[in-house]
């Protein structure tokens, strides 16, 4: 399996199983993961949020852990990377504000490369414009973004927990579709699992 070098986005409230998890995992199978947030550098960390659903109208929310950075957000130059991951929370609804976060995702986007992206961290490829003509999913508040943009909704089963494709887009709507979402992004980076 050919080592990929993997940047993921994020920032304070990031979801702590979307970020911790797929980190975890693509690092297990033997990729390179470097965790980055816009005005924070290697060492440094941020502080996730756990979202939950216990059967309300909408997640709860509850305090995470600290996640570390494993790069410096400056640092970044997509041209060394071979995919994105952009995790969801609370996170993505700010750092897409970040003028260097679109850039960076414009960039994966233009040059084809995989990017993975799961519950809010689609509104950063809503911000970024790269969602139009793609099918993809997000958790289902953020679907009239994705729609108004001109990105087409990839249904959400009823226990979160698909995946979509197209292309080189790897979409999920929550963290309980980890394992349908990441199996997926790591057949579009080419990973090969044996069993």
């Amino acid at each position: 399996m050919a080592v990929r070098k993997i940047v993921m986005l994020v920032g304070d409230y990031v979801e702590d199983y979307e970020a911790m998890v797929p980190f975890q995992m693509l690092t297990m199978v033997g990729h390179v993961v470097h965790s980055v947030c816009p005005g924070k550098k290697a060492g440094e960390s941020v502080r996730t949020a756990i979202h939950d659903f216990e059967g309300d109208q909408t997640y709860s929310e509850k305090p995470g852990h600290n996640f570390a950075l494993t790069a410096s957000f400056d640092e970044i130059d997509p041209n060394a990377y071979d995919a994105l991951v952009i995790p969801g929370g609370r996170a993505p609804e700010y750092i897409r504000l970040n003028p260097r976060v679109i850039e960076i995702v414009r960039a994966f986007a233009a040059a084809d490369k995989p990017i993975a992206a799961v519950c809010h961290g689609q509104q950063v490829l809503v911000a970024a414009g790269v969602v139009e003509n793609r099918l993809c999913t997000a958790y289902p508040a953020v679907r009239p973004d994705i729609e108004r943009a001109g990105g087409k909704w990839g249904e959400v089963n009823d226990t979160f927990s698909n995946a979509y494709v197209d292309g080189n887009l790897v979409t999920a709507a929550a963290w309980p579709g980890h394992p349908e979402w990441m199996r997926k992004f790591l057949e579009v980076l080419g990973s090969k699992i044996e069993p």
